[in-house]
């Protein structure tokens, strides 16, 4: 498994797992990224903040520190 920040470009990953708690993991869910939702990696700016991705036909940016909270496969 790795974080959803570390992920390729153009790829397609699978949520396995949320890590964090209280106001951050609420945060990630409310988004519509829970487990087993698949996330496509659009764009990521050059230093890694923002990273924008497409989630359940949603297009959404996400915080450095929050994706590396989301662990995919």
């Amino acid at each position: 498994m790795e974080n959803l920040k570390n992920a390729a470009l153009g790829s397609t990953v699978r949520v396995c797992k949320i890590e964090g708690e209280g106001a951050v993991r609420r945060r990630i869910m409310d988004m519509g990224i829970t487990r087993g939702a698949e996330i496509f990696v659009r764009k990521a700016a050059p230093l890694g903040d923002p990273i924008e991705v497409t989630v359940r036909g949603y297009e959404l940016s996400l915080r450095k520190a929050d994706a590396e909270k989301i662990l995919v496969e």
